[in-house]
C-alpha cells in the first residue's frame, strides 16, 4: 500500500503526516510526503523580497540579483525541502519508507497527478477550514482533491489526534 500525504505546513497537515504514519505502522505501507509550492505563492514571496531590497538598501548597493519570473526562489525550494525534513525528524517513523519531494504548480494538481502516476492507494490530506469557528468547512484544495482523485482520499482536521 502507498500512501501520499500533501504537506504544507499547518497543523492540519501536520496531523495527516501522523495519521498516515498509524496507518502504515498498521498495514505495512509507504509514504510519501509532498509539499507544492504554488507559483502564485512565488511570485508574491519575490515581490516581498524585492521590497525588501529596496527598504535594506541592497538596491544601491548592488546586492540585488535578478530574479526571473520562470525561476522559484532557492530560498523558498530550501524552506520546503526543511520543511519535510523537519516533521519527518520530528516523528516517530519505526520501518516505515519515507520519501519526500518538493513540487511547483498548481497544488491541487500536483497532488493529483502524483497519486496517479505513481499509483497511490490513499491520500491523507489536512483541512484546514475557512475559519476558526467553522472548521468542518473543507479548503479549496482538499475539496478538488476529494472531487477528482481516482483514489480515496481520507481527510484530517485541525483539532484531530
Amino acid at each position: 500500500m502507498k500512501i501520499l500525504v500533501p504537506v504544507d505546513g499547518s497543523v492540519s497537515s501536520v496531523n495527516a503526516v501522523k495519521k498516515s504514519i498509524e496507518i502504515a505502522q498498521k498495514y505495512n505501507s509507504a509514504v510519501k510526503l509532498i509539499n507544492v509550492i504554488s507559483p502564485d505563492v512565488s511570485r508574491t514571496f519575490r515581490r516581498n523580497k524585492q521590497f525588501w531590497r529596496q527598504v535594506d538598501g541592497s538596491i544601491i548597493s548592488g546586492k540585488s540579483k535578478a530574479i526571473r519570473n520562470d525561476e522559484i526562489p532557492k530560498d523558498m525550494l530550501e524552506d520546503s525541502d526543511e520543511l519535510l525534513n523537519s516533521i519527518v525528524s520530528k516523528l516517530d517513523l519505526g520501518d516505515i519508507e519515507v520519501s519526500k519531494q518538493v513540487l511547483i504548480g498548481e497544488p491541487y494538481t500536483c497532488i493529483l497527478e502524483t497519486a496517479e502516476d505513481e499509483n497511490f492507494d490513499l491520500i491523507v490530506i489536512g483541512n484546514r477550514g475557512f475559519s476558526n469557528i467553522k472548521n468542518f468547512f473543507l479548503g479549496s484544495v482538499a475539496q478538488r482533491v476529494i472531487s477528482e482523485s481516482k483514489c480515496p482520499v481520507l481527510v484530517i482536521h485541525t483539532d484531530a489526534d
